[in-house]
């Protein structure tokens, strides 16, 4: 979800500066930073992002400079911008807190000096502002978005390639240690049968399969091993997926505490915590993406 952009423009006696950039969110949080005054310019910006962009924190800034003396302003707004000046002025100097002086550069940036624009010169520049964020800055931006979520794709992939070997070593493991469950197992009944004549059999057959259940993890390897074929189909496709892979992240650590708590065993608790080392980097990086 990271990026960056940066460009600069000019057109008749204005000049310009973009910056967009992007750092990781649970979801989209546009924020954006421009002139008020030009109509019109934030709902077509907004609008740009809608499709392009579905997850994160960006921040579009736009510094707009007009050369000093440029003309295509409306006089009589102009003097009703200079009066309300002096009358800003006269208070403040009365008030014993001098202000700075005045100068044209400030009258075009502000809002009050924006508006001695005529409304076709406005619309000119909004168009031409609008063109050059089309041309030259989203662009930039998404591509910089998609080389870093190549290099992401293969990151992640490369987690789900570890946690597969795991699931496949725990797997080894639960089946390494049936013939210890069930030499455990049968002394324990041999044990209770012994020391109690009275034993309902059916009772003991309900108790053993309740043991018998509970350290069994083929469920769980089972559901790891179909996690993992669902991580990689949504990594390879094109269109957002930060969010899916949040849930998907949260149901694989479900699964590997469960096997742990389950294990009664060392081998099988020692890939059961890698597991989870390994699912834990991985939901790290899923934090960065889209």
């Amino acid at each position: 979800m990271t990026g960056f952009a940066s460009h600069t423009g000019a057109w008749d006696d204005w000049s310009w500066t973009w910056e967009l950039r992007s750092v990781n969110g649970k979801g989209l949080d546009l924020r954006l930073r421009l002139p008020d005054w030009i109509g019109g310019l934030e709902a077509a910006l907004r609008a740009r992002f809608q499709g392009a962009v579905s997850r994160g924190n960006v921040g579009l800034s736009l510094k707009l400079m007009r050369e000093a003396g440029a003309g295509g302003f409306d006089r009589a707004a102009l003097d009703r911008a200079l009066a309300q000046i002096a009358a800003v002025e006269d208070i403040a100097r009365a008030a014993g807190r001098p202000l700075a002086p005045v100068r044209a550069t400030d009258l075009l940036t502000l809002r009050t000096g924006a508006e001695i624009l005529d409304a076709d010169a406005e619309a000119a520049l909004r168009d031409r502002l609008i063109a050059d964020f089309d041309t030259d800055v989203l662009p930039a931006f998404l591509e910089v978005r998609a080389a870093e979520g190549r290099a992401l794709d293969a990151i992640l992939t490369a987690r789900l390639d570890e946690i597969a070997s795991l699931v496949a070593l725990a797997g080894g493991a639960a089946r390494s240690r049936q013939a210890v469950q069930a030499q455990s197992l049968d002394a324990a009944v041999r044990r209770i049968l012994d020391e109690t004549a009275a034993t309902d059999p059916d009772r003991l057959a309900q108790e053993l399969a309740l043991i018998a259940v509970r350290q069994d993890v083929t469920e769980e390897l089972d559901r790891l091993g179909a996690h993992v074929d669902a991580a990689r189909t949504l990594v390879r496709r094109d269109a957002p997926k930060g969010r899916k892979l949040d849930f998907l992240m949260q149901e694989f650590m479900r699964e590997a505490n469960t096997l742990c708590a389950k294990s009664q065993d060392t081998a099988l608790t020692a890939h059961g915590l890698d597991l989870k080392t390994v699912i834990d980097q991985l939901r790290e990086q899923v934090q960065n993406v889209e």
